[in-house]
């Protein structure tokens, strides 16, 4: 069974066309902030890669929640520069956060998880059960 991602949103279809980017007179990047994500699997495990370069891996809360696995992701800045009497000269501040999930496979052994952040990239590794995991192979005999 593969990983399968969580439509957390009613009528993706209907969003997707509403924040088209020529509706809203070219608006380029305006719901890009959810990172790409690979997901492979081997004999053992399952493997999430998250592409999130620039955060450091205390940006990241994974949970799992009724099979469900989220990675989220909530970051503020905001720099402030005052002239000598204290009144604002200028204010910036951001905001960005995202949040994916996924629902596991009976196979998942939720409770080995493991999760690595290095070089723009969360790896996640899901290893499977025991009695998941490829049976030898053997011969039998013929009486």
């Amino acid at each position: 069974m593969n990983l399968i991602k969580k439509n957390t949103v009613p009528f993706p279809s209907i969003i997707d066309e509403l924040f088209k980017p020529d509706w809203l007179g070219g608006m380029q990047n305006f719901n890009t902030n959810v990172p790409a994500v690979n997901i492979k699997e081997t004999d053992v495990s399952f493997g999430i890669e998250l592409a999130a370069p620039g955060k450091k891996k205390e940006d990241f809360n994974i949970e799992i929640d009724h099979n469900v696995l989220t990675i989220s992701s909530e970051e503020k800045n905001e720099k402030e520069e005052k002239d000598n009497e204290g009144k604002y000269t200028r204010r910036e501040f951001s905001y960005s956060s995202f949040r994916r999930s996924f629902t596991l496979p009976e196979t998942v052994n939720s409770d080995t998880i493991h999760a690595a952040y290095e070089t723009g990239v969360l790896h996640i590794v899901l290893p499977k059960r025991e009695e998941a995991l490829p049976k030898p192979k053997r011969l039998i005999a013929v009486g």
